[in-house]
């Protein structure tokens, strides 16, 4: 998920002083409801990687304004907890919306020291509508498939095949769900989240989120203050900007991490021969774009493909190396091949493909007002590519059915919540995906929370990545619910791990084997 604060005058459209504090729709299921969930039946599913995964499906109201409607299906999985007193549950997911969770309950499972892990029923799930779950949304196959349109719209033509892609979406997506779509949002998530504690027999649960999903956590907290445990959020969205906000502004820190990136390639002119002056660099990498956009590398890489490769390395510092060489191999030695590579392996469709972008829209679409002026669009959009081109049309087209989407909008949720326990929150000062801003926020928001900040870290989700310092505090934090105070704006600061060195120096591409293995699995625009 592409969240950042907003930064342009005139763009908001959702801002604090329009969130309500619990929509309409968003009341909570009377106890009596909540009991009423059946009980999960375990069932082994174990991989190589996670041999005692198990896992179970549950039925959920489709509308949980009407518990005796009709009923969707939640895809669940468990790591059950081994020590001889237990924690209860601890709910975990991956951000999105559209990111299955399925596969990071075993990671975070064996990622966490054991004595903490054995503590816990780590549970993974899918949301409503992902993955497994059923019904499992499809709007339109092959949406993304190459080559689309140059992303920037520099002649009527070119907007205009973009436009109609939007508006084709969103059409097949209503024509095909329209009697689901209503009920794709983040307030029926968090109600499916409470139907899953239920059903596990605790009245309390742990919450452990990235990305999307700290918005996810923090409308749970809000709504079931009385059923939170612990409560951690890492990589943390703003939700004052949910969501056009949030995705504007978020542009300006994906360009910044692009020259990060030029930076880093500067350094190492030894290697990949693209010279030291990151600016020059970088006109290099828009002259490729440009060649690109005329004639895409291996009838796949256009101008619009070639953002989608490099996307990624905005989100994790540990694929610098391979996008390096891609683009040095095109520019010195005219050789494509590994530039296709690249896109094959790192275009930032995440790994759920057309259900995760499916998913994505729906919630985001429904979750809070877009301008339904394209004209607006059109103008912020320029604004921001005049001084951040990398990300701001691909951005844009990314969420342009939200223009057109068939369903109305809910308002957002305020989040402020001053009847939790003590929560954990962790942040990097660099994140482009979630930057900063909307950390500070929620740690404003939530009463007693306490703020770890990675400094000078630009990685999207930093917990369970290889940073001692960072997971010292989620494991004592898990254990006793202890968190780090220090009476001002941030309660504990944590150095940001090593960047990448090239591969050809025969160091690691990432800072460590788990920091490749969770950004798997957050994937991206997740």
């Amino acid at each position: 998920m592409r969240k950042r604060a907003a930064v342009l005058c005139g763009a908001a459209v959702v801002v604090a002083g329009t969130v309500t504090a619990v929509p309409a729709d968003a009341s909570a299921p009377s106890s009596a409801d909540t009991a009423r969930a059946a009980k999960l039946t375990w069932k082994n599913c174990g991989t190589t990687d996670y041999p005692t995964l198990q896992c179970a499906s549950l039925k959920v109201p489709l509308d949980h304004r009407n518990p005796y409607g009709k009923q969707i299906t939640l895809a669940l999985s468990r790591v059950p907890h081994t020590a001889k007193k237990s924690q209860g549950p601890l709910l975990v997911n991956p951000g999105g919306p559209g990111g299955s969770g399925l596969s990071l309950a075993g990671f975070v499972a064996t990622s966490l020291p054991k004595a903490v892990a054995a503590q816990y029923d780590v549970i993974g799930f899918d949301p409503r509508g992902v993955g497994k779950s059923k019904p499992a949304l499809d709007c339109k196959p092959g949406y993304f498939n190459p080559v689309r349109p140059d992303s920037v719209p520099s002649t009527p033509a070119i907007e205009k095949a973009n436009l109609e892609r939007a508006k084709s979406f969103a059409a097949a997506c209503g024509k095909k769900y329209a009697s689901v779509l209503p009920y794709i949002n983040t307030i029926q998530a968090v109600q499916d989240m409470d139907s899953i504690r239920a059903a596990t027999g605790y009245k309390k649960t742990s919450y452990f989120g990235y990305s999307y999903g700290t918005y996810l956590g923090a409308v749970y907290a809000k709504l079931f203050p009385q059923r939170v445990k612990r409560l951690v959020l890492d990589s943390i969205v703003d939700p004052t900007g949910v969501w056009y906000d949030d995705n504007i502004g978020q542009d300006y820190a994906f360009d910044a991490r692009q020259k990060a990136l030029m930076a880093w390639i500067a350094k190492y002119d030894s290697t990949y021969k693209l010279g030291t002056d990151p600016a020059k660099i970088e006109a290099k990498w828009y002259a490729m774009r440009k060649a690109l956009a005329k004639k895409p590398a291996g009838g796949k890489v256009g101008a619009s493909e070639l953002e989608d490769t490099f996307i990624p390395g905005g989100y994790y510092n540990g694929y610098w190396p391979y996008l390096a060489e891609a683009f040095a191999a095109y520019v010195n030695d005219k050789n494509a091949d590994p530039l296709v590579e690249a896109y094959e392996n790192f275009a930032a469709i995440d790994a759920s493909g057309d259900n995760g972008y499916s998913i994505y829209t729906s919630v985001q679409c429904r979750d809070a007002a877009w301008p339904r002026d394209w004209n607006q669009w059109r103008k912020d959009n320029w604004a921001v590519y005049d001084k951040a081109p990398f990300m701001a049309w691909n951005n844009a087209w990314y969420n342009a059915p939200c223009a057109f989407w068939p369903t109305d909008s809910l308002r957002p949720v305020n989040v402020a919540n001053g009847k939790l326990p003590p929560t954990l929150l962790f942040q990097a000062t660099n994140d482009a995906a979630t930057p900063y801003e909307g950390g500070a926020t929620v740690h404003e928001l939530l009463a007693g929370s306490s703020f770890v900040v990675e400094q000078g870290g630009g990685n999207h989700g930093i917990t369970l990545s290889g940073n001692a310092c960072l997971d010292k505090y989620l494991a004592k934090y898990l254990t006793d619910g202890t968190v780090p105070r220090s009476g001002g704006e941030v309660d504990a600061v944590c150095p940001k791990l090593p960047d990448p060195k090239p591969l050809a120096a025969k160091a690691a591409a990432s800072s460590s084997e788990r920091g490749s293995t969770l950004h798997g699995l957050l994937g991206f625009r997740g």
